[in-house]
């Protein structure tokens, strides 16, 4: 099939029914990835005709899923800003253990909001893992993404090589076990993590949340997508809740009740 330029009338076509579906918002300046995985879906259902595709899309929704699956898939890693789990380990963690021995309480619940391949919750679980006196706790964490194929990817927990350079050596060591060229996950790592489908413009059925990671996902909704869905946030998050969002993102203009503060320089808002 030869290349193709998106008209400016399927451009919006295909973009209002993604932002219809998911939140996802596609405009001139990513343009040229929404024709990517519009040529890629054309191939991988042999179609040449984008309004063909369309009308496929639109009457079946098996085929809409997947389309969107491939639309929503983002690159990730293992530890990504690293400060985020360094103050994680040493701060915030601590400091909601202090608060919920003060209250006897036992479980701390994170949510990994956006999970895609599961990189991110399998860096919090070690992070927690790897607290100190952490094993007084129950801790869960609940991992969401809108991506049937990325959530299965998660759920097997097994990566190949180059997909693992971003975890330090002995963390790989003691939280994978190597298989030829692959790296699996080992249990201690899985147990706590909980994943499941979740489309962030709607109410999930979490509560009463500790901490919220959602990096690199903000970015991709329009305004009001954006303020809706950190509305929920402040809503599911339980009393001094914390959220961690992405270098790029900022809360910055939104009529929010969320307190930003600085932890060692690394950018965390709280809720007041």
């Amino acid at each position: 099939m030869p290349p193709f330029n998106l008209s400016d009338y399927d451009f919006k076509m295909f973009k209002d029914l993604i932002h219809k579906e998911c939140g996802i918002c596609f405009n001139l300046i990513n343009k040229t990835v929404l024709e990517t995985r519009l040529m890629d879906a054309l191939k991988s259902n042999s179609m040449d005709n984008l309004r063909d595709f369309y009308s496929l899309i639109s009457l079946d929704n098996q085929k809409l899923m997947e389309f969107i699956d491939d639309v929503t898939t983002n690159l990730t890693k293992f530890f990504r800003i690293e400060k985020h789990f360094e103050v994680l380990k040493n701060d915030i963690l601590p400091s909601i253990m202090e608060d919920k021995l003060k209250h006897k309480l036992k479980n701390i619940s994170i949510w990994s909001a956006g999970c895609s391949t599961g990189e991110e919750p399998y860096s919090i679980a070690i992070t927690c893992l790897e607290t100190p006196k952490i094993e007084n706790f129950n801790v869960r964490i609940y991992a969401s993404d809108i991506s049937l194929k990325s959530l299965v990817k998660a759920k097997e927990g097994t990566y190949d090589g180059p997909r693992v350079l971003s975890i330090p050596d002995h963390y790989l060591e003691k939280y994978f076990d190597k298989f030829d060229d692959k790296y699996v996950a080992k249990r201690k790592i899985k147990a706590p993590i909980t994943f499941d489908y979740h489309n962030l413009m709607y109410n999930g059925t979490q509560n009463n949340i500790d901490i919220i990671f959602c990096r690199n996902v903000l970015i991709y909704f329009d305004e009001q997508g954006q303020s809706s869905t950190i509305q929920r946030f402040y809503d599911v998050l339980g009393e001094k809740g914390y959220l961690f969002i992405g270098h790029s993102e900022s809360l910055f203009g939104f009529n929010t009740k969320f307190k930003y503060e600085s932890i060692k320089n690394t950018a965390v808002y709280i809720k007041k």
